[in-house]
């Protein structure tokens, strides 16, 4: 999965990447600058959803993953995971 986003930190420091796994309860994404620190408290914002507030749990080869303050709900995370499937894959039999 790869889908365009922007982060803000709550200090105002802004940035554009990409998010590269999504789930309830957080994702890792890689911004341009990476202007981010462990234990940052951020707000993230995948292309076509609101800002979603986390907080930064780990940095590493140019990506961060973000804990959601609040866990998203899962038919979203679904629906995103299908519409940011890499071309090429398969669906399996049950859908996913």
């Amino acid at each position: 999965m790869l889908m365009g986003a922007r982060c803000r930190t709550l200090s105002g420091i802004r940035d554009e990447g990409a998010i590269h796994d999504i789930s309830e309860h957080g994702c890792c994404v890689t911004m341009r600058a990476l202007c981010l620190s462990v234990g940052n408290r951020v707000v993230v914002k995948p292309d076509g959803l609101e800002g979603i507030f986390g907080v930064v749990r780990w940095i590493a080869g140019g990506k961060a993953g973000i804990e959601f303050e609040q866990p998203l709900y899962g038919p979203i995370v679904e629906h995103l995971s299908q519409r940011h499937r890499p071309s090429g894959s398969v669906a399996l039999a049950d859908g996913r």
